[in-house]
């Protein structure tokens, strides 16, 4: 029979522990050495379990990519015939095309560098707005995962049509699936960026939000700005409440704090990266996808 082990570094256990339990799998830690000059070390459970499922979220990804590659090895060495990585939030897709002259597409080197040393992948709604397929770009079996369902179970249930905002015209298809699932109106906002933390959005002239229950839907957030600006523009345009749902929050609590000072009843998001704002836990879809993946030798 084949041996079925969920591993994790120490700070992402417990949700690890959630999926093992899922998969009704054993559960493996990692440990880290750090040497003085800066250098890390991973170590795994030797033997490595025929199949290894990892579980890393790649949040803050320059301190975590290099153990995690390190350790990828490791599990090779211990004896894992079959890796697969389970990482609901996949760092640096954002850059998925050159937007300027000088800068790198980011998307083009680390996706095939995770799938050169993984067998399958599975992630959550990943930023995918050029790419029409995660498996094209890390080369290896991927799963990206909506995040709507968990995060619709997280919500309360709104009366008449609600209103489904999305902050750009990227988001169109994401702003869709929600209204059809909640039997809303979708809408996207026009945003334009001029740096990190600057940016501008305009509503369409047909937005209708007044007196309406409005949700906010985005994939990511960072710095909050873009979020705060929806939420001002909807208060504006006379919304009866605002929510906002997040796959993946990656805000500072003084970010949350804006958002919730402008208007917000309230902020969900999943458990992909570990937030106050976590309200939807994604052990039961991530355990379905890594069957669905295969986890047979």
């Amino acid at each position: 029979m084949t041996t079925l082990a969920v591993n994790a570094f120490s700070e992402e256990a417990e949700p690890a522990v959630r999926l093992a339990r899922a998969l009704d799998a054993a559960f493996s830690p990692v440990w880290t050495h750090r040497f003085p000059d800066g250098e890390i070390m991973p170590m795994v459970a030797s033997p490595a379990a025929e199949v290894t499922i990892v579980y890393r979220s790649l949040d803050r990804p320059n301190e975590k990519l290099v153990e995690l590659l390190l350790a990828a090895d490791a599990w090779r060495r211990a004896g894992a015939r079959r890796l697969i990585l389970v990482a609901p939030y996949f760092c640096y897709l954002r850059q998925d095309t050159v937007f300027a002259p000088g800068e790198p597409l980011s998307r083009d080197v680390i996706a095939p560098l995770l799938g050169a040393r993984f067998d399958a992948i599975v992630t959550v709604q990943a930023h995918l707005h050029r790419t029409a397929d995660l498996a094209r770009a890390t080369g290896v079996p991927s799963l990206n995962l909506s995040a709507v369902e968990p995060l619709v179970a997280a919500l309360p249930a709104y009366p008449a049509t609600p209103l489904i905002v999305g902050p750009d015209e990227e988001s169109r298809p994401w702003v869709e699936a929600w209204a059809r699932r909640l039997g809303g109106d979708a809408a996207t906002l026009h945003k334009t960026r001029c740096g990190d933390r600057s940016i501008r959005i305009e509503a369409p002239k047909t937005l209708e939000a007044s007196g309406r229950a409005a949700l906010i839907v985005d994939d990511v957030a960072s710095s909050g700005e873009t979020l705060e600006q929806a939420v001002k523009l909807l208060r504006r345009a006379g919304a009866a409440s605002i929510d906002i749902a997040v796959a993946h929050a990656l805000m500072t609590p003084r970010a949350t704090d804006r958002l919730t000072r402008s208007g917000v009843r309230r902020i969900v998001s999943t458990d992909s990266v570990r937030h106050p704002t976590n309200a939807a836990c994604l052990a039961p879809f991530l355990a379905e996808a890594v069957r669905a993946i295969g986890i047979t030798t």
